[in-house]
């Protein structure tokens, strides 16, 4: 343990975000605006939350002033794509973003899937050079695949005709625009290697906006176009136009019309030789860029590190952070003390012996009327015993027989004659039914056998 080096929280701290920002760099992401706070200095505090996880965030004045919402200030609730960095605010130890740029979620997810898709493809090698087909050299029959009725086939047929009139053309019907399009180029791209009754296809729709040309982006036209056995020529849009498919395609077109004349011009392998040199000096070119780029990023964090700007911010935060605090706390002791006369009011009539008197006048006269009920209760139940004993001793009274039509016959002593054999011929006796006493005498005795 006396080897070891023991780190402060402070120093901790330092290293965690050092860490953090070294490894993670710049991070683009999507969520949901949720506690936002527009500080007095400027600064704004808030954090992105998605359906699972949130993550605190804080855009400082420099970087906010250039954010350009369709709403003006940002919102809770609202959808935003930014970029920013990944930090740690080290007075407490939070993980944070620091978010250098910030655009509506709409079309800035839109950009963000094509990049995402573009090097996930690129990674699997569906872009490199060595995939593409060559053009052919003397094309004699042409397949667009295309809308029928949009400006981009009727711009084709014109160049054709123009330019050589003996290319036989074959339309393979596709919508190019909605979200049913994808399917209906992949169908018509698949229906062209079918049928393979042309030399070349033209894959492509005039101009639009970057939703309109979606469909060239999604991944199952980018592997449609891929997998053809037939070479493709990519034209979507117009010049400043850029989808997946022309990457992917054996070459892209700057325009429909661009694509027709290349079919039609007698050095097109040489224009198709130029295209893709040019592309892989864009690609190689593009690599350079952004190794200089992340290589210029790592270097401007480590100098933000340093850089007394960077500390000055963490201090607004921190004074922003504890302004708020405070204006919490005052409004609290003030909403306190507010309520505490109130309070001690209702303390002192709670003390006061009239309602201690109240309450036990309550009390006697609740105990007073618990007592009469209870002997209420207490007589009925007796009352209702007495009444049931009379009921069973009316069952086993002789006078209860003798009104159902029996008699008691008893002799000169009064007992009750229950056989023959206590009767004697000349005995006198008495019979007592239920109006009165007979006197009888016996004369005969009939004793069953």
């Amino acid at each position: 343990m006396s080897q070891q080096h023991i780190l402060k929280v402070s120093e901790l701290t330092k290293k965690v975000r050092f860490i953090l920002e070294s490894e993670l760099n710049t991070v683009w992401l999507t969520g949901e605006i949720s506690n936002f706070i527009a500080a007095s200095s400027g600064h704004w505090y808030l954090s992105l939350k998605d359906s699972k996880s949130q993550v605190k965030c804080a855009m400082f004045k420099g970087s906010n002033s250039r954010v350009r919402l369709n709403t003006g200030k940002p919102s809770n609730g609202q959808q935003v794509l930014v970029r920013a960095k990944v930090s740690l605010y080290e007075p407490r130890g939070d993980f944070q973003l620091i978010i250098e740029h910030m655009e509506d979620a709409g079309a800035g997810l839109l950009r963000q899937q094509f990049e995402q898709l573009k090097n996930q493809l690129n990674a699997q090698g569906l872009f490199d050079a060595f995939h593409k087909k060559p053009i052919p050299e003397h094309i004699t029959t042409l397949g667009l695949v295309t809308s029928p009725t949009g400006a981009a086939v009727k711009d084709i047929i014109s160049v054709l005709k123009r330019r050589n009139p003996t290319i036989n053309i074959i339309i393979y019907p596709a919508l190019v625009q909605g979200e049913y399009a994808q399917g209906d180029i992949c169908h018509a791209i698949a229906m062209a290697n079918m049928r393979n009754e042309c030399d070349v296809l033209i894959v492509g729709r005039g101009g639009g906006s970057l939703e309109d040309l979606w469909p060239f982006n999604e991944e199952s036209v980018v592997r449609s176009i891929y997998n053809s056995k037939l070479p493709i020529i990519s034209a979507v849009g117009h010049e400043i136009d850029t989808t997946l498919s022309d990457y992917v395609a054996d070459l892209r077109a700057p325009t429909p019309s661009a694509a027709a004349e290349l079919v039609s011009s007698d050095n097109s392998a040489q224009l198709n030789n130029i295209s893709l040199l040019k592309q892989r000096l864009i690609r190689a070119h593009q690599a350079q860029l952004t190794k200089r780029y992340d290589r210029s990023n790592y270097l401007q964090h480590r100098l933000n590190q340093v850089h007394p700007e960077q500390q000055l911010q963490l201090q607004q935060q921190k004074a922003d952070e504890l302004a708020i605090r405070l204006k919490q706390v005052i409004k609290r002791t003030l909403l306190e003390n507010k309520h505490k006369p109130t309070q001690l009011q209702q303390r002192l009539l709670q003390s006061s012996p009239l309602k201690t008197i109240e309450r036990h006048q309550d009390i006697i006269q609740q105990s007073t009327q618990r007592l009469i009920h209870s002997q209420q209760l207490h007589l009925q139940h007796k009352s209702e015993t007495f009444v049931h004993l009379i009921e069973q001793l009316q069952l086993v009274s002789p006078l209860a027989t003798i009104a159902r039509g029996y008699s008691v016959t008893r002799d000169n002593k009064n007992s009750v004659v229950s056989r023959v054999t206590q009767v004697t011929v000349g005995d006198e006796l008495s019979i007592q039914l239920s109006d009165g006493v007979i006197a009888a005498k016996a004369t005969r005795l009939n004793i069953k056998e």
